[in-house]
């Protein structure tokens, strides 16, 4: 009896099989040992965890993004040489450095939540102001101290990973404040110094 003649191709592919189900094994032997244990395999958003650990809020919740572009060197609240912000006085209005963004944009009356989280890397607050008839959202003016006027704040939050007034929402964390809304327009704003004139605030409209 003649020897038995495989194919040349019928070899190969008979190797690439045998490859491929032996790193199979590997894989399912090295996972079981714990050799993956904790490799995270899934893009995650910042802020996201932060998000889910925050308590249960009462009302409406809206979710608000506070975000700066990192390494602006001295573009957010960066000092002077007078020791002033470097963007006090509202001369990088409109530049779209930073941002705050409220989802939903839209809340009906009564208790309203706003989970803020900060994904800038700067430290933000978050002051709730109403909105007057005809006023666009980031045309109030900036004083000399780069701020702008509080007066009538129906709250803030600025507390990291807390509810209410604090000393700011650091890079990361998350605040939260719950306010009885009535009918009306309202911006959301970080007043920190120069942070409004570099765009950080949002409407929310209260229907």
């Amino acid at each position: 009896m003649s020897p038995l003649r495989l194919s040349p191709r019928l070899v190969v592919a008979g190797t690439l099989t045998a490859i491929v189900l032996a790193a199979g094994s590997t894989a399912a032997l090295a996972t079981a040992n714990g050799a993956f244990r904790g490799q995270v395999i899934t893009p995650t958003v910042a802020g996201a965890g932060a998000r889910r650990a925050a308590p249960t809020l009462a009302g409406t919740v809206i979710d608000v993004t506070l975000a700066d572009l990192g390494g602006m060197g001295g573009m957010m609240g960066g000092q002077g040489q007078d020791g002033t912000s470097a963007m006090m006085g509202g001369g990088l209005r409109g530049m779209g450095v930073a941002r705050v963004v409220a989802i939903p944009g839209v809340a009906p009356a009564g208790m309203v939540s706003l989970r803020v989280v900060n994904q800038g890397v700067r430290t933000h607050e978050l002051v709730v102001l109403p909105l007057p008839a005809g006023q666009a959202a980031g045309t109030r003016p900036v004083g000399t101290d780069g701020r702008v006027d509080e007066a009538g704040s129906l709250g803030e939050a600025s507390h990291s990973c807390g509810a209410g007034a604090g000393d700011g929402i650091a890079a990361g964390a998350v605040g939260r404040v719950t306010l009885t809304l009535g009918s009306g327009r309202y911006e959301l704003v970080c007043n920190l110094p120069g942070h409004y004139a570099a765009g950080m605030y949002a409407e929310l409209i209260v229907r």
